[in-house]
């Protein structure tokens, strides 16, 4: 399996910056949502999504939390991001078809979070257009088992660069 591309063998340009975050509750389990928009297979991902323009990355990261899972800031502590940004490109199918096709794919930074709350404070329906359908806490190694195939080599670096925590 190949690794995820990195910023020097791409052109920043033609894609997206995203976050995406590595929530870990006290067993070290990660948070991953199901779509509400994946029609096909059974796909689950950790939260992630683009920098607004002008955006502070980290502000992203805790937004995207919110927007998709409705856990709050305050109980989420930061514990490290990856090294460098990871790029995917979308399958041919997919081309021209998302963010008004401006993007080949995405640039995402990652960021490792520990969760500090409860099971309660996880609520999908915060936002006005959910994204997660249902949520579940799994095991760091089945990750990239989880993922749509076309984001296995990012999910696969982010659990080795996340092992230590």
């Amino acid at each position: 399996m190949s690794a995820p591309d990195t910023q020097e063998s791409k052109d920043a340009t033609q894609y997206r910056p995203c976050v995406g975050v590595m929530l870990i509750n006290g067993e070290g389990q990660a948070f991953v949502g199901k779509r509400i928009d994946t029609k096909e297979g059974d796909w689950w991902q950790m939260p992630q999504g683009g920098v607004d323009e002008g955006e502070d990355v980290r502000e992203a990261v805790y937004r995207e939390l919110y927007e998709e899972t409705g856990i709050a800031r305050e109980h989420v502590e930061i514990l490290g991001q990856t090294e460098n940004e990871l790029f995917y490109d979308l399958p041919p199918e997919l081309h021209g078809k998302l963010w008004g096709g401006k993007y080949r794919g995405q640039r995402q930074t990652w960021y490792c979070a520990r969760f500090t709350g409860s099971d309660d404070d996880v609520n999908l329906e915060a936002h006005t257009h959910p994204e997660f359908s249902d949520w579940r806490w799994v095991d760091r190694a089945s990750l990239p088992e989880l993922i749509i195939p076309f984001k296995k080599p990012v999910y696969r670096t982010v659990v080795e660069e996340f092992r230590e925590f």
